[in-house]
């Protein structure tokens, strides 16, 4: 009788288990059936463009719906590393959503398959949103949808076979589901990893495209830039290198997925307000007289002593010489121009028209083809302003309009219209925070006020007086300036700031301002430790 009532209630205390077990094993259903959702949309989407991937899309489309002052906190806080951030937050909340699915299918169908269902959706209007998407676009996110809706349906109904089984006491049924369950589970799951591990590998356009990009030879141009000035590099420990190596040049734009352009299927379209629409190809550009040009670029976002800023040697052609082909008409004032992800930027047309400024389509950065992160196979460079207004990279369009009809990416989100760099400075080393020992110690940074030049930098200890640091050279007035004082430092805790002055007389202001909406403004300063 014991024994009966021991064996009852061992197997008792196992039925309990595993209906505690359930619930997790039903949104473990959820996860897979949304693993599998994503895998098959992205395997197909790799077949059908990059348009349709919908991971990307949502991710583009909630970067879309996020304020500006938000981005810039965002920027702030992560950086560069904004994107990977987002699609972390993303993949979160899909995780979430996904296991609550499963949950719900278990306990109240079908409501966990409306849920897929719904965030399908979603998947497809972002989709369908994206630059160059089409009908056909949503195809893989529908797909993917339906099989992971199958997948979840089977799943759960296995599970519910098990559960069924324990619970009427059939232990031999009950392991023959159990089995059934699991291997269902993990073959679904393991196929999900490798379909989705194969759309990342048999990514047959990026890859393409990075070939090209590696067995390009760019002509050499017809008007080169003059050698840098061997007093422009200052050869500083920790001092930002004149020319910023394209490795550590920033990187800030709305590609969570960086657009891969073949080349030799770009085209440049000018339109809108000019007397002839003119359009350019890849071949027609490298054939143009191309001329170098060295110019600072900076993000707007640049907090005041920030990276978001470097210089390059960029290769390219003259925007104004299209220009003049196009013929924009009287009252046209701005040239809004069109990246291939649908990002925009609104330059003002007099800068682009300006024979002083070497606004350019930029196809090298460097003495190579540019980055694909950056722009590859073409972009804009245009010294003076701030990137949100000018920097469009993988460029298709400039529509030549006016600051009252049209709004880039930016500017729609209240940030100002014209964005100038504004001068600034920067302390580089000693760093914020260093320890350094007494005597001499080298105090240097950069300065910069792309197209208009710095003429003088100045440091201050704890509040003193203004003492004049020494210049490096420059290539022209679009580069920032290396700078250096040599600071007789006494031991201590002390703090060190920085001001320049440009070519037009202006001294940076002791103001401080956010980087919203035209760009931070106020001294740079660091507090050092001197041992």
């Amino acid at each position: 009788m014991r024994s009966s009532l021991d064996s009852a209630g061992i197997y008792a205390g196992a039925v309990t288990t595993s209906t505690r077990a359930t619930g997790w094993l039903a949104a473990l259903c959820g996860l897979i059936a949304a693993a599998v959702t994503l895998a098959v949309a992205e395997l197909i989407a790799v077949f059908v463009g990059a348009e349709a991937s919908p991971l990307f899309a949502v991710g583009a489309w909630v970067i879309d719906l996020v304020p500006g002052g938000f981005k810039t906190i965002v920027i702030d806080l992560f950086g560069t590393a904004d994107k990977a951030v987002l699609l972390i937050v993303l993949g979160l909340i899909v995780t979430a959503a996904a296991a609550w699915a499963g949950w719900l299918e278990f306990r109240r169908p079908p409501w966990g398959t409306v849920i897929l269902v719904v965030v399908s959706g979603i998947a497809v209007f972002a989709v369908l949103t994206r630059a160059g998407a089409g009908v056909f676009s949503a195809l893989p996110t529908v797909v993917g949808m339906v099989t992971g809706a199958l997948v979840l349906r089977a799943a759960i109904r296995r599970l519910h076979r098990w559960r069924d089984a324990t619970d009427g006491g059939q232990r031999v049924t009950a392991g023959i589901d159990r089995r059934s369950f699991v291997l269902y589970s993990a073959l679904a799951a393991a196929a999900a990893v490798v379909v989705g591990t194969g759309s990342r590998m048999v990514n047959a356009g990026s890859a393409a495209v990075h070939s090209v990009r590696d067995a390009l030879r760019l002509p050499a141009p017809a008007s080169a830039a003059p050698e840098v000035p061997a007093g422009a590099e200052l050869a500083l420990d920790g001092l930002s290198p004149y020319i910023t190596p394209n490795g550590q040049f920033y990187r800030i734009d709305t590609a969570l997925q960086v657009p891969a352009v073949d080349p030799n299927t770009w085209k440049l379209r000018i339109h809108g307000l000019v007397d002839h629409e003119v359009e350019l190809t890849w071949a027609e550009l490298l054939d143009l007289p191309l001329i170098e040009h060295v110019a600072t670029l900076s993000c707007v976002s640049n907090e005041v002593g920030g990276d978001l800023i470097g210089n390059a040697l960029w290769l390219g052609y003259p925007i104004r010489e299209l220009l003049k082909r196009a013929g924009p008409q009287s009252g046209a004032d701005m040239v809004l121009s069109h990246s291939v992800d649908g990002w925009t930027a609104g330059t003002p047309l007099d800068v682009l028209q300006d024979a002083g400024t070497e606004a350019i389509l930029a196809v090298g950065m460097n003495g190579t083809p540019l980055p694909i992160e950056h722009g590859f196979p073409v972009r804009m460079v245009v010294p003076g302003l701030y990137g949100y207004v000018s920097a469009t990279k993988w460029v298709t369009e400039l529509e030549v309009t006016r600051f009252a009809d049209a709004m880039g990416y930016w500017t729609d989100k209240g940030w100002s219209a014209k964005g100038p760099i504004k001068t600034e400075s920067r302390i580089d080393t000693p760093r914020a925070g260093a320890g350094v020992s007494a005597g001499s110690v080298a105090v240097a940074g950069v300065a910069w006020a792309p197209h208009t030049g710095i003429t003088g930098v100045e440091v201050r200890v704890d509040g003193g007086e203004w003492r004049q640091a020494r210049l490096a050279d420059s290539a022209s007035a679009d580069t920032w300036r290396q700078w250096v004082y040599e600071w007789d430092a006494p031991a201590g805790g002390h703090e060190l700031s920085v001001r320049a002055t440009d070519a037009s007389g202006y001294t940076q202001t002791s103001s401080e301002a956010p980087p919203a909406p035209d760009g931070a403004t106020g001294w740079h300063t660091v507090s050092v430790t001197v041992h």
